[in-house]
Protein backbone atom coordinates (compact mmCIF):
# COMPACT_ATOMS: atom_id res chain seq x y z
CA UNK A 1 0.00 0.00 0.00
CA UNK A 2 2.97 2.65 0.77
CA UNK A 3 4.45 2.18 -2.93
CA UNK A 4 1.02 3.27 -4.46
CA UNK A 5 0.90 6.19 -1.99
CA UNK A 6 3.87 7.13 -2.87
CA UNK A 7 3.31 6.46 -6.93
CA UNK A 8 -0.07 9.06 -6.52
CA UNK A 9 1.91 11.45 -3.97
CA UNK A 10 4.72 11.58 -7.01
CA UNK A 11 1.82 12.02 -9.41
CA UNK A 12 0.23 14.69 -7.65
CA UNK A 13 3.49 16.63 -8.00
CA UNK A 14 3.84 15.97 -11.28
CA UNK A 15 0.91 16.85 -12.21
CA UNK A 16 0.50 20.18 -10.52
CA UNK A 17 3.80 20.93 -11.72
CA UNK A 18 3.08 20.43 -14.82
CA UNK A 19 0.13 22.62 -14.57
CA UNK A 20 1.99 25.13 -13.08
CA UNK A 21 4.35 25.08 -15.83
CA UNK A 22 1.59 25.30 -18.17
CA UNK A 23 -0.09 28.36 -17.24
CA UNK A 24 3.90 29.98 -16.66
CA UNK A 25 4.23 29.56 -20.75
CA UNK A 26 0.73 30.33 -21.63
CA UNK A 27 1.52 33.44 -19.69
CA UNK A 28 4.75 34.33 -21.19
CA UNK A 29 3.96 33.48 -24.44
CA UNK A 30 0.63 35.10 -24.44
CA UNK A 31 1.10 38.12 -22.13
CA UNK A 32 -1.31 39.52 -19.54
CA UNK A 33 -5.20 39.73 -20.28
CA UNK A 34 -6.40 43.36 -20.32
CA UNK A 35 -6.46 44.16 -16.22
CA UNK A 36 -9.74 43.02 -14.49
CA UNK A 37 -11.72 41.49 -17.73
CA UNK A 38 -11.61 38.32 -18.48
CA UNK A 39 -10.99 37.71 -22.49
CA UNK A 40 -12.14 34.61 -24.18
CA UNK A 41 -9.84 34.61 -27.24
CA UNK A 42 -9.52 32.44 -30.46
CA UNK A 43 -8.56 29.36 -28.59
CA UNK A 44 -10.87 29.07 -25.57
CA UNK A 45 -13.39 29.52 -28.45
CA UNK A 46 -12.15 26.90 -30.34
CA UNK A 47 -11.78 24.59 -26.74
CA UNK A 48 -15.66 25.93 -25.94
CA UNK A 49 -16.76 24.69 -29.96
CA UNK A 50 -15.10 21.42 -28.86
CA UNK A 51 -16.47 20.96 -24.95
CA UNK A 52 -20.05 22.62 -25.37
CA UNK A 53 -21.89 19.74 -27.53
CA UNK A 54 -19.89 17.45 -25.42
CA UNK A 55 -21.48 19.12 -22.66
CA UNK A 56 -25.06 19.39 -23.94
CA UNK A 57 -24.96 16.35 -25.81
CA UNK A 58 -28.88 16.43 -27.63
CA UNK A 59 -30.07 19.58 -26.38
CA UNK A 60 -27.84 21.29 -29.13
CA UNK A 61 -29.77 21.03 -32.30
CA UNK A 62 -28.84 17.96 -34.76
CA UNK A 63 -27.74 20.38 -37.93
CA UNK A 64 -26.93 22.98 -40.37
CA UNK A 65 -27.34 26.35 -39.07
CA UNK A 66 -29.45 25.88 -36.32
CA UNK A 67 -26.69 24.05 -34.65
CA UNK A 68 -24.04 26.07 -35.36
CA UNK A 69 -26.42 29.29 -33.94
CA UNK A 70 -26.81 27.38 -30.97
CA UNK A 71 -23.71 26.87 -30.50
CA UNK A 72 -22.38 30.29 -31.13
CA UNK A 73 -24.63 31.25 -28.26
CA UNK A 74 -24.12 29.40 -26.03
CA UNK A 75 -20.58 30.19 -26.47
CA UNK A 76 -21.47 34.04 -26.16
CA UNK A 77 -23.52 33.02 -22.84
CA UNK A 78 -20.36 31.24 -21.66
CA UNK A 79 -18.64 34.29 -22.24
CA UNK A 80 -21.29 37.18 -20.36
CA UNK A 81 -21.64 34.13 -17.47
CA UNK A 82 -17.65 34.30 -17.04
CA UNK A 83 -17.69 38.33 -16.83
CA UNK A 84 -20.53 38.36 -14.21
CA UNK A 85 -18.01 36.51 -12.07
CA UNK A 86 -15.89 38.11 -9.44
CA UNK A 87 -12.40 39.19 -10.78
CA UNK A 88 -10.14 36.53 -9.06
CA UNK A 89 -12.57 33.74 -10.26
CA UNK A 90 -12.61 35.31 -13.92
CA UNK A 91 -8.52 35.08 -13.40
CA UNK A 92 -9.02 31.30 -12.70
CA UNK A 93 -11.15 30.49 -15.83
CA UNK A 94 -9.15 32.48 -17.73
CA UNK A 95 -6.37 30.33 -16.75
CA UNK A 96 -8.28 27.43 -17.44
CA UNK A 97 -8.69 28.15 -20.98
CA UNK A 98 -5.18 28.99 -21.18
CA UNK A 99 -4.41 25.67 -20.11
CA UNK A 100 -6.59 23.93 -22.63
CA UNK A 101 -5.00 26.38 -24.93
CA UNK A 102 -1.61 25.44 -25.11
CA UNK A 103 -0.47 22.44 -27.04
CA UNK A 104 1.86 20.23 -24.21
CA UNK A 105 -0.74 21.00 -21.83
CA UNK A 106 -3.79 20.03 -23.57
CA UNK A 107 -2.43 16.56 -24.67
CA UNK A 108 -1.24 16.03 -20.93
CA UNK A 109 -4.09 16.79 -19.08
CA UNK A 110 -6.97 16.94 -21.94
CA UNK A 111 -5.52 14.05 -23.70
CA UNK A 112 -6.63 16.22 -27.36
CA UNK A 113 -4.08 15.30 -29.66
CA UNK A 114 -4.01 17.79 -32.52
CA UNK A 115 -6.03 21.40 -31.57
CA UNK A 116 -9.55 21.85 -30.46
CA UNK A 117 -10.95 22.49 -34.32
CA UNK A 118 -9.97 18.85 -35.03
CA UNK A 119 -11.13 17.13 -31.67
CA UNK A 120 -13.15 14.41 -31.78
CA UNK A 121 -16.32 14.19 -30.14
CA UNK A 122 -15.80 10.92 -28.37
CA UNK A 123 -12.51 11.88 -27.36
CA UNK A 124 -13.92 15.28 -25.98
CA UNK A 125 -16.33 13.51 -23.91
CA UNK A 126 -13.86 10.97 -22.44
CA UNK A 127 -11.53 13.83 -21.57
CA UNK A 128 -14.87 15.43 -19.49
CA UNK A 129 -15.52 12.25 -17.84
CA UNK A 130 -11.84 11.68 -16.72
CA UNK A 131 -11.98 14.87 -15.65
CA UNK A 132 -14.91 14.65 -13.62
CA UNK A 133 -14.13 11.17 -11.79
CA UNK A 134 -10.97 12.15 -11.70
CA UNK A 135 -8.57 11.35 -8.32
CA UNK A 136 -7.31 15.36 -8.47
CA UNK A 137 -9.40 17.44 -7.26
CA UNK A 138 -8.02 20.61 -9.22
CA UNK A 139 -9.15 18.64 -12.36
CA UNK A 140 -12.68 17.92 -10.78
CA UNK A 141 -12.86 20.89 -10.22
CA UNK A 142 -12.25 22.52 -13.85
CA UNK A 143 -14.76 20.21 -14.93
CA UNK A 144 -17.61 21.37 -12.80
CA UNK A 145 -16.55 25.08 -13.42
CA UNK A 146 -16.85 23.78 -17.89
CA UNK A 147 -20.12 22.17 -16.55
CA UNK A 148 -21.75 24.91 -14.61
CA UNK A 149 -20.95 27.48 -17.22
CA UNK A 150 -22.06 25.83 -19.88
CA UNK A 151 -25.28 24.53 -18.89
CA UNK A 152 -25.22 27.51 -16.80
CA UNK A 153 -25.41 29.78 -19.69
CA UNK A 154 -27.21 27.18 -21.66
CA UNK A 155 -30.36 27.17 -19.69
CA UNK A 156 -30.58 31.21 -18.68
CA UNK A 157 -31.68 31.34 -21.91
CA UNK A 158 -35.58 31.12 -21.60
CA UNK A 159 -36.09 29.62 -25.04
CA UNK A 160 -34.52 26.24 -23.24
CA UNK A 161 -36.62 26.08 -20.36
CA UNK A 162 -39.40 23.89 -22.28
CA UNK A 163 -36.67 21.07 -22.40
CA UNK A 164 -35.91 20.68 -19.14
CA UNK A 165 -39.57 21.31 -18.23
CA UNK A 166 -39.37 24.10 -16.32
CA UNK A 167 -42.39 26.61 -16.74
CA UNK A 168 -40.29 29.62 -16.14
CA UNK A 169 -40.47 32.18 -12.42
CA UNK A 170 -43.91 32.01 -10.99
CA UNK A 171 -45.81 34.95 -11.21
CA UNK A 172 -45.45 37.83 -8.34
CA UNK A 173 -48.01 37.68 -6.21
CA UNK A 174 -50.26 41.35 -5.06
CA UNK A 175 -50.01 42.04 -2.20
Amino acid sequence: MGLQRRSFLKLGVLGACALAAGGAAYRALRGPPPPGRFVLDGAARAALAAIVPAMLGEALPHGGDARSKALDDAIAGVDTAIHGLPLAAQQEVQDLFGLLALAPARRFVAGVKDGWREADPVQVAAFLQAWRTHRLATLQTAYLALHDLILGAWYADAAHWAAIGYPGPLPELSA
